[in-house]
């Protein structure tokens, strides 16, 4: 099979300067790096960034297979920021760079002389990005956040879970993918003004106003009813909608059914061999259903019970009604379609082959194309050769003083 990616031009001379660790900071440079753009990490020599070694990895490897994950495409440099000398490489990098991103600690990059003010009267140009867990102006803008703490106080556990139970941390990280992912529009709309006007932006974005933006279904539920908006569980206000178990009742044997629209209701009611419901008042519009919610449900129910989850999805599917059966992890890693069509790629990493997701959009009919994550300095020498046109000695030399 012709393989079913590409390299990608889209942000082909972009420099990126990345001082960014963990998710939220590094998804966001790592969808800029797909893109084409040249994304530096740069790292403590001692260790790299703390995803490196803050979770398991393979056998015998010095990365974890987290780090694999966000840092993609890149290119990573070594440099000792509590250096006097390592500080001014990274300024000397700035003043090369299109995009300088952080999400450090607040007041990290300020102490250490590489805040705002002090890279823009650099290079006026930049656009200087900063990830933090709450806003500046925040009552809270001081304090450290995860993933779950963004969740947590950015509204989407609220929202997640049974009406009667307790809020529920979604699976996905939306605190900090999702965080990441406003950030890399926002640079990209920054790097397409600045062709224009050639002016610099400051860009800021936090976790937990990001979630916000993830959460606009349940604003607008809230205005409808005048209070917070509830936990729901897997259902709607309407039947049928929600997750039916399938056979043979493992624990991820179930299919999500939402046949909310008159059209798909009565293509269900077809498929469920119900087709005399067809027209009943009773049944007939969103609100009836949901005045019967249990019942109608019930009726799907009886029929997925009796049917695998692909064989359910399959049929509903077909029949022109919305349904997803519930994938797991190794089932999506297994299915080949995916790798098919380039959406996993299999990284060649110095440590071992590495099978992972990548960048969901097709250009032209190919993602682009995976390269593995780098070992720690891998492309210190290359790096300081382009950018500050350093040679190899002396590049060994800044290794002997320490400062890489």
């Amino acid at each position: 099979m012709t393989e079913n990616y590409a390299p990608l031009q889209c942000l082909a001379g972009v420099r990126i300067l990345d001082l960014t660790q963990f998710e939220a900071g590094p998804s966001c440079t790592e969808a800029l790096a797909w893109l084409g753009a040249e994304v530096v990490k740069v790292e403590n020599p001692n260790g790299g960034e703390p995803g490196r070694s803050s979770f398991a990895g393979a056998p015998g490897s010095a990365d974890s297979f987290y780090f694999f994950e966000f840092n993609a495409n890149k290119k990573s440099v070594t440099v000792n920021l509590k250096s006097e000398r390592g500080v001014a490489l990274v300024k000397d990098m700035a003043k090369k760079a299109d995009v300088m991103i952080e999400n450090m600690a607040p007041g990290t990059i300020e102490r250490i002389g590489l805040g705002y003010d002090a890279i823009r009267a650099l290079n006026p140009g930049i656009i200087y990005a900063q990830v933090k867990g709450f806003g500046e102006g925040s009552p809270y803008e001081k304090n450290l956040a995860f993933d779950m703490i963004a969740q947590a106080s950015g509204g989407t556990m609220s929202i997640t879970g049974e009406p009667d139970g307790p809020p529920i941390r979604p699976g996905v990280s939306l605190g900090d993918t999702g965080t990441g992912m406003t950030m890399a529009i926002s640079i990209l709309g920054a790097l397409y003004e600045r062709r224009a006007t050639g002016q610099g932006r400051r860009l800021q974005v936090a976790m937990q106003d990001a979630m916000l933006h993830y959460i606009r279904f349940a604003f607008q539920t809230q205005a409808v009813f005048g209070r917070a908006a509830p936990r729901n569980s897997n259902r709607s206000n309407t039947a049928p909608s929600g997750i039916f178990a399938c056979a043979p009742g493992g624990p991820n044997d179930w299919i999500y059914v939402f046949a909310r629209q008159k059209d798909h209701w009565h293509r269900l009611l077809k498929l469920l061999g119900r087709e005399e419901l067809i027209g009943d008042p009773r049944y007939e519009t969103a609100q009836a259903r949901g005045e019967r919610m249990d019942e109608v449900n019930a009726m799907v129910a009886d029929w997925t019970k009796r049917r695998d989850k692909h064989e359910a999805m399959r049929l509903i599917g077909a029949a022109g009604v919305p349904a997803g059966a519930v994938l797991d992890t190794m089932e999506l890693m297994n299915e080949p379609s995916f790798t098919e069509r380039g959406i996993l790629q299999v990284a060649e990493h110095p440590t071992g082959p590495f099978k992972m997701p990548c960048w969901p959009v097709r250009f032209d009919g190919k993602p682009p194309k995976l390269e593995p994550a780098p070992l720690l300095g891998q492309h210190t020498t290359q790096v300081f050769g382009d950018w500050l046109g350093m040679s190899a000695g002396d590049v060994e030399a800044l290794k002997k003083e320490g400062v890489i």
